[in-house]
């Protein structure tokens, strides 16, 4: 009877839930063109002409995001079809962002992602950690390697391919626990919402982890003309991802308590899956030699600063000639170039390597579009300054823990890549029009932009999680609102300890 009342009320949530998207979506069709003709026939006082044309665009863009009226994707190519044609700038301007070199990280770093899941590497690596003798039926401690696996596997794949590959795997693991020893429900909970909050979180961790690390780095190299090399970021956002790890492993470890100290065969059912995989196949080992050449290539330019100084000649020549999007290229084309046998001449083929997310990419793309068109039109200087006005910060301090609050609030909104685009050119230029440095505040931003941790819409991996059945609506905000203030001071503290370290 349980069973069958929860079932109900999942029903239940997932209706009023589904009636909820379609009037947000139905407002945003209404709401964008009239806030685009309003601004365009009224304009907003101290804009210039171009700033307010702008202006109306950017009204249209954002309620497109925000109610996800037609897919994010083409909210990023409307945008900047509509700049050129009211004139704010030549389409080879506009457009040029497109092809900015990180939009070439994406695609390499996407496509060695898609050849690590086709060839099931990334299973390998989870039932091969889940086995370890350590582990063993202990419901904790299998909590504890679950979370480990899929935010060490984020930091260098998707977190939704992530999620989508852990899922199954918690999934059949519950169902056996549930089935074979008196479990808590409270626990399927906790291994479920670590299933999203892991492989979100765990991708902060390197700049190729989630699409919001690239989007800050681009837009504080274009904006504010500091460059953050992949090392750098690992070293800040590294920390970052383990002490945040710990605290939601503490969190659910003790919201979720099992209710039994071991879940028997539980080691068994794991280490079943495990062989059933056979002998390391030819395919994965090419993957796995194109991600690690990557690595390495994406690394080594940031360390020789570091052991030989930033003037020598080696550490300036690998800067210029091993820029992230080459190394990232380099290790896409090696799947290529690596054959699996002689009947299939490469590792991955061009359908597989077309598969990646190019929404993603268009959206990063059109972003950066708009915010470059926001500080050339002075928008974003007009809005820094009345920002500034309304509510005054003068310090670093305030500014950097403004910035995660904002955020946060905007990713339970919109997704994270969205929020990310919106937040940090409109933080950079508040900082600017403060008089202090954007770098803590925008990188606030861009890690906080990955802490939605309440509601399915603010990232992929929650959407998936809630969307397997056994995550209520009201769990899910419960669990994740106070994760949400952690974030919102954890994040904004260790920027401002490690950035000095650091960049």
């Amino acid at each position: 009877m349980p069973m069958i009342q929860g079932q109900a009320e999942y029903e239940r949530a997932t209706g009023l839930e589904a009636r909820f998207e379609e009037l947000r979506r139905r407002a945003g069709l209404i709401l964008a063109p009239v806030l685009f003709a309003l601004t365009l026939a009224i304009g907003i006082p101290g804009l210039s002409g171009p700033a307010n044309r702008l202006a109306a665009i950017l009204l249209a863009v954002i309620t497109l995001w925000v109610t996800e009226a037609i897919p994010l994707a083409a909210t990023a190519l409307l945008g900047p079809a509509v700049a050129v044609m009211l004139g704010l700038a030549p389409v080879r301007t506009v457009l040029a962002p497109f092809a900015d070199p990180i939009i070439f990280v994406f695609i390499g770093s996407f496509i060695l992602a898609e050849a690590i899941f086709v060839h099931r590497l990334n299973e390998r690596i989870a039932f091969g950690v889940m086995s370890w003798r350590w582990v063993g039926a202990r419901p904790a401690r299998i909590l504890l390697a679950y979370g480990a696996i899929a935010a060490g596997v984020s930091m260098w794949i998707s977190n939704t391919a992530t999620a989508a590959m852990l899922l199954p795997i918690g999934l059949s693991l519950l169902a056996f626990m549930e089935k074979e020893t008196r479990i808590s429900k409270s626990y399927g909970t906790a291994l479920m919402l670590m299933t999203s909050y892991a492989a979100t979180w765990g991708g902060v961790g390197t700049p190729v982890g989630t699409p919001p690390n690239l989007i800050g780095i681009a837009m504080l190299e274009r904006y504010a003309g500091v460059r953050i090399d992949f090392l750098q970021w690992m070293m800040l956002g590294t920390p970052l991802a383990a002490v945040m790890m710990v605290v939601i492993f503490l969190y659910l470890n003790r919201a979720g308590r099992a209710g039994v100290k071991e879940a028997p065969g539980s080691e068994q059912l794991i280490r079943s899956r495990k062989a059933a995989l056979g002998p390391w196949r030819r395919g994965e080992k090419n993957a796995l030699i194109a991600f690690a050449v990557t690595a390495v290539l994406w690394i080594v330019p940031g360390l020789a600063p570091l052991i030989l100084g930033s003037q020598h000649a080696v550490s300036q020549a690998l800067t210029a000639r091993l820029p992230e999007s080459v190394a990232a290229l380099a290790g896409a084309g090696l799947l290529f170039l690596l054959p699996v046998s002689r009947h299939e001449r490469s590792t991955i083929t061009w359908k597989q390597a077309s598969n990646i997310d190019w929404g993603t990419i268009l959206l990063f793309g059109g972003g950066l579009a708009l915010g470059e068109l926001t500080f050339s039109t002075g928008l974003a200087e007009t809005m820094g300054k009345a920002i500034t006005g309304l509510f005054p910060v003068s310090s670093l301090a305030a500014l950097t823990f403004a910035a995660a609050l904002f955020a946060v609030v905007l990713s339970e909104a919109m997704s994270n890549t969205a929020a990310t685009n919106i937040a940090v050119p409109i933080i950079i230029a508040i900082a600017q029009a403060a008089g202090v440095s954007p770098v803590a505040p925008a990188l606030a931003v861009t890690f906080a932009a990955s802490a939605g941790f309440a509601l399915p819409v603010s990232t992929p991996p929650n959407a998936l999680v809630y969307g397997s059945g056994k995550i209520p609506i009201l769990h899910m905000v419960r669990y994740g609102l106070l994760l949400d203030a952690l974030a919102v001071i954890l994040i904004p503290a260790m920027i401002l300890l490690l950035a000095p370290w650091v960049l």
